[in-house]
């Protein structure tokens, strides 16, 4: 089983790893043809990639507050020159 772990020029390399899944749900997604490798890989970097958004909110939750504060009680920036 592979998962990526860096992409070099447009290639994406892998690295080998070990896994432990559940047995039926390993024997189904088999039976069904469900490429394991790929499978994994793109639901860790989905996994990857809110981690990250959730963890960047965290971090930036004092500045998001202030910004809608600021904008609810002064309105957008440029709002009275936007045409839609």
């Amino acid at each position: 089983m592979t998962l990526d772990s860096t992409q070099t020029q447009g290639r994406t390399t892998k690295k080998a790893t070990n896994l432990t899944l559940n047995v039926e749900v390993l024997a189904e997604a088999k039976k069904l043809g469900i490429n394991i490798s790929k499978a994994c890989d793109a639901f860790l970097e989905s996994l990857v990639k809110q981690e990250k958004e959730r963890r960047w909110n965290a971090e930036n939750i004092e500045f998001i507050n202030e910004y809608n504060q600021i904008t609810e009680s002064e309105g957008l920036p440029l709002e009275k020159w936007r045409t839609f």
